[in-house]
């Protein structure tokens, strides 16, 4: 007992050294407990993960990949998969890199990143769709239209679409986008609200099915 408390100790003192170093103080694990859906040992966890990446406290997109590559395994494989042509893995992790930046600094923190990362592993059905929606909502106008969705989708298939089997057209991602859109636009306007997203998604087993590829990618 005496052991663990010295342990204990010793890991405070070095988590409030490491702390004072840091450029930016993340919020307290009480708070962060409250507001995601990790245990707070789960908190120290990821932040000595993501303190390991980013000393600073502050995530860039560059650097973002890197700790994307790490969490997520996923990822991990396309990202490593691809190391011959690193692009067709940067476009998607740029589009994912501005979904967690949701205050739009151009960085992201680490409250950022567990918030995002808790609805994605832990968030109800639709908490993951409102999340995901507002991934594909680029210009963040609170609707989605074809070209949104056409660049993110066409990113996930440069990342995945060579590594299948039997290999996808190149005219894969708009059918898919076509597809999307003849389901989710209800009244034909050409956008996608996230009333009609959620709805989509939510009665249409099809769609629910679709959404398993971007599962996969994170």
């Amino acid at each position: 007992m005496q052991t663990k408390q010295v342990n204990y100790r010793k890991d405070r003192a070095d988590d409030d050294l490491e702390m004072t170093m840091v450029c930016h103080r993340p919020e307290g694990l009480d708070q962060l407990e409250a507001q995601t859906n990790f245990s707070k040992r789960e908190l120290q966890v990821l932040y000595r993960g993501f303190k390991n990446e980013c000393p600073s406290g502050i995530v860039n997109e560059e650097t973002f990949k890197q700790i994307y590559s790490q969490f997520f395994p996923h990822g991990a494989s396309v990202l490593t998969s691809v190391s011959s042509s690193p692009t067709d893995a940067s476009t998607y992790a740029h589009f994912l890199f501005n979904a967690f930046d949701s205050a739009h600094t151009g960085s992201i923190k680490f409250e950022d990143f567990v918030t995002a990362l808790s609805i994605l592993l832990r968030g109800s059905v639709t908490e993951k769709l409102q999340w995901t929606f507002n991934l594909y909502d680029i210009n963040r106008d609170g609707y989605i239209n074809k070209e949104e969705m056409t660049d993110i989708v066409r990113a996930i298939y440069d990342m995945m679409g060579k590594y299948t089997y039997p290999v996808l057209k190149n005219d894969a991602p708009k059918q898919h986008v076509e597809a999307f859109f003849q389901k989710m636009d209800k009244n034909r306007d050409g956008v996608v609200t996230l009333d009609e997203f959620i709805l989509s998604c939510q009665e249409d087993e099809n769609i629910m099915r679709s959404l398993q590829l971007f599962e996969n990618v994170i």
